[in-house]
């Protein structure tokens, strides 16, 4: 356990050439190519961690500032991703959550019943985290264990349900994203497509990025938007004119480089997504392969970082006026792109209808995430993390996601039966989509 610790701490940045270059090898590709793959793959994370990195740097004071101004008096401090996944892997449950997470993942494939293979195995702190809350909530170390895996059945579900989606609007063949942050968003956003086409008037909006350029020309163009929402965040922040114009210049250089990086990344991707598939289809004929990725890849889309910018000052907004929500948002605001990338394919890149959805989402977000805030707390005390003199912490779009709380649900209420029933369904989905669906519409196609 310490080994594949002190290898998951090396972060994504080493880990995933590594794995890349190991699945290269074991799936025939040449030895050349799959080292720079993987080298290309880690260069891309390094540059993609740099341009949120910027992201970050400059909207948490921002955001901050806007928090101090409002004059926010509430108790809880969004601690961000980084605090929730080094307190999900600080626990002997935590560093399980690695081989439990590998072991799921053959095991459905083995039976054919998912199409989703995990190579970003740093993200399994996902299901670390949940099933640190079901067992500050309970003591119980086995239903822990075994919430995590049926959480980790969810995520794969959901990996090859929007599969086809990924790859029809971002044009990433073979790549999904059993991703915890990112994956839930995309069945938050189904009925609300539902019903704004539904709506008069409304259901004829077209807001994507590229009609909004042809629309308003300059102030259409991506980066020309991400250096107004800066300005309008600067000014919400109460910045002087300097400081205010380097934050629209800053989140206008995120709109052009994060794009850059996530192709950088698709680069080195895209010969082992082949070599996978024609792995699996000279030895199950009719079989299709999905690599599962980090949702990095996704949130550089001019559709979504436009959103979550918009998304940053609602949310502290909603923070304000929301009654009942604990949570200060900080360290997580940066990552709200994470949370609506896989809701804007539903809408089709329609920023209107991805801020309204995700509006909505945020507020239920900043619920939960003050709900199992005493939870988060108790397993940031078992795994000995720094609090930094807070006495009540959570991580916005981790804690506050619905998996979260409908696990924590289940773990409070009669757990292994309905944990169980969770279970049940999630297999009976994954066996319908990859048994039933799936050969149904590949014998329609030929």
């Amino acid at each position: 356990m310490d080994y594949i610790q002190s290898f998951i701490d090396l972060g994504p940045s080493i880990v995933l050439p590594i794995i890349i270059f190991i699945f290269g090898l074991a799936l025939g590709t040449p030895a050349k190519k799959a080292f720079l793959a993987g080298v290309t793959v880690g260069i891309g994370f390094i540059g993609l961690n740099l341009v949120t990195g910027l992201l970050g740097d400059n909207l948490g004071p921002a955001a901050q500032q806007m928090v101090e101004r409002f004059g926010l008096n509430l108790n809880t401090i969004d601690v961000g991703w980084p605090a929730a996944s080094a307190i999900s892997y600080g626990t002997l449950l935590g560093s399980l959550a690695i081989p439990i997470g590998i072991g799921v993942n053959l095991l459905l494939l083995f039976f054919g019943i998912t199409q989703t293979l995990m190579v970003d195995l740093w993200n399994f702190w996902h299901a670390a985290f949940v099933a640190s809350l079901i067992y500050a909530l309970s003591n119980n170390f086995m239903l822990s264990i075994y919430g995590m895996i049926i959480y980790l059945c969810l995520m794969y579900l959901l990996a090859d349900i929007i599969a086809p989606i990924i790859n029809d609007f971002y044009g990433f063949p073979n790549i999904t994203f059993p991703h915890g942050t990112s994956a839930p968003g995309f069945l938050i956003a189904l009925p609300f497509n539902w019903l704004f086409d539904r709506i008069p008037g409304f259901n004829k909006v077209e807001a994507d990025p590229e009609t909004i350029q042809d629309k308003f020309g300059i102030f259409g163009e991506t980066t020309v938007m991400g250096l107004i929402i800066g300005i309008v965040i600067g000014l919400f922040a109460g910045y002087d004119l300097g400081a205010t114009l380097k934050l629209g210049i800053a989140l206008a250089a995120v709109m052009v480089l994060l794009p850059r990086m996530v192709a950088l990344l698709m680069e080195g991707l895209t010969p082992i997504s082949e070599a996978a598939n024609e792995f699996v289809h000279k030895r199950f004929p009719g079989r299709e392969l999905n690599i599962g990725m980090d949702s990095a890849l996704a949130v550089g889309h001019p559709a979504v970082l436009s959103s979550s910018l918009i998304l940053v000052p609602i949310t502290i907004l909603l923070a304000f006026i929301l009654p009942g929500n604990k949570t200060i948002p900080f360290g997580d605001l940066a990552t709200i792109p994470y949370a609506v990338c896989l809701m804007a394919p539903v809408f089709r890149g329609n920023i209107i209808r991805t801020v309204i959805a995700g509006t909505f989402y945020m507020g239920s977000i900043l619920y939960i995430t003050s709900w199992v805030a005493p939870l988060v707390t108790a397993a940031a005390q078992a795994a000995n993390f720094e609090m930094g003199g807070n006495s009540s912490i959570t991580a916005l779009v981790e804690g506050g996601l619905w998996p979260t709380w409908l696990f924590v649900t289940a773990a409070d209420n009669l757990p292994w039966i309905f944990l169980t029933i969770i279970f049940v369904i999630i297999l009976a989905a994954l066996y319908y989509v990859n048994k039933v669906r799936k050969p149904k519409l590949v014998e329609g196609e030929e």
